[in-house]
């Protein structure tokens, strides 16, 4: 895919959705943190539902240490995994408050160096909350960057890397959330939805349901 192809993309999508946010819900950086922390293998949707019973209660690292591994299990147990997310995040709630001041922390190496924090997670971190350049790719993004040949990569990172390097640099501050939400809703995995992409004439899929406009 070209440059031309790519910066079209980004435009249309950012006309579409001018201030495109995470579906996840938050109102401080630490609750985004403790969000994404159990998101992975999980839906936004049932994420919010747990987030929405436990915030109201411990919304802090020192609350939820308060609250203990065991309750808080008890109010994320209807996602996967709930168990070692509920270790984790206790675990990082002590950290926090033992190198941060129980502040989530702006570097990378600090992110990283919490439980149950990873690339992915802390490149979320840095975008949504601090904004930074960072490229968070999910199985939505890998599978939308592959099939319209516009960063593909044979791994997330290779995926990453390839993002960060084609994005018109205008756009690359909300690429994260547009390109996510485009292969949420639309550029679905089993079925995408070609006949109403906002993209479908300037994507390289062979197997588009639409025809490519001359």
């Amino acid at each position: 895919m070209n440059a031309d192809k790519r910066r079209q993309i980004f435009a249309r999508l950012a006309a579409a959705n001018p201030e495109p946010t995470t579906e996840l819900e938050y109102r401080t950086p630490f609750e985004l943190l403790v969000a994404v922390m159990l998101s992975a293998q999980a839906t936004d949707k049932s994420v919010n539902l747990c987030t929405r019973e436990l915030y109201p209660v411990a919304n802090t690292p020192a609350a939820i240490l308060a609250l203990g591994q065991e309750r808080l299990e008890g109010f994320i147990n209807r996602i996967g995994l709930y168990r070692s997310k509920a270790k984790h995040v206790i675990e990082t709630c002590q950290l926090l408050l033992e190198r941060h001041d129980g502040e989530v922390p702006a570097e990378r190496a600090a992110l990283e160096a919490l439980p149950g924090v990873g690339r992915k997670t802390a490149n979320v971190i840095l975008n949504t909350i601090f904004r930074q350049p960072t490229m968070a790719v999910d199985t939505h993004i890998f599978r939308l960057s592959n099939r319209t040949r516009l960063a593909p990569g044979k791994d997330v990172r290779a995926v990453e890397d390839k993002l960060l390097k084609v994005i018109p640099a205008e756009y690359l501050l909300d690429a994260h959330h547009w390109l996510i939400l485009h292969g949420r809703y639309t550029c679905t995995a089993r079925k995408p939805h070609c006949e109403s992409c906002i993209i479908a004439d300037l994507c390289e899929f062979p197997g588009r349901t639409v025809p490519v406009s001359e």
